[in-house]
């Protein structure tokens, strides 16, 4: 099984109410999951719809690799575990979520706006990722890419800019 970095959109009330009654975010997200996933195959069958700003992404297996490469960069806010641990929070995947503030997820999304998914990985190859040992190991061995990681890195940017213009936190959690 593959270790898949989420993230979901959650207003201040909806963050408060999730810090002190983690398993009802959990069913809220898994709702909000559903629900994107049956609009995407209705809109597969139907053709193209408006668009409804995502509540919900996840950079895949890119989670550890953009961990890397934000370190390197100074990145001010954590945005591949959070900065604060859900209090009482059950196992969501490979571990309890962690969350970021709105101020936080402002900042995040400011400095975001500053990096491009090409100066990110400047200068890195999947060599540095493989000595490195950032998951998935295997696809740094073999010479792969950055681009499926500067793929991912380019959807949070406008992720994170759609949750600071609204005021919303995040929830963040390895699924």
């Amino acid at each position: 099984m593959s270790m898949i970095g989420e993230y979901a959109r959650v207003t201040p009330a909806e963050l408060d109410r999730a810090l002190g009654d983690p398993e009802w975010a959990l069913e809220l997200i898994g709702g909000w999951m559903e629900a994107a996933a049956e609009a995407e195959a209705a809109a597969d069958a139907a053709g193209p719809a408006q668009s409804v700003p995502a509540r919900c992404m996840d950079v895949d297996k890119a989670w550890d690799a953009l961990g890397f490469l934000l370190r390197r960069a100074a990145f001010p806010v954590d945005i591949v575990h959070g900065e604060e641990a859900v209090p009482d929070a059950d196992d969501w995947g490979y571990g309890p979520p962690r969350y970021l503030t709105p101020e936080r997820v402002r900042t995040a999304a400011g400095a975001l706006a500053e990096i491009s998914g090409e100066r990110l990985t400047a200068g890195v190859g999947p060599e540095d990722l493989a000595s490195a040992e950032v998951y998935p190991a295997i696809v740094w061995e073999r010479g792969e890419s950055l681009d499926y990681v500067r793929e991912h890195y380019e959807q949070l940017r406008p992720f994170f800019r759609t949750a600071a213009e609204q005021g919303d936190g995040m929830l963040l959690w390895l699924g």
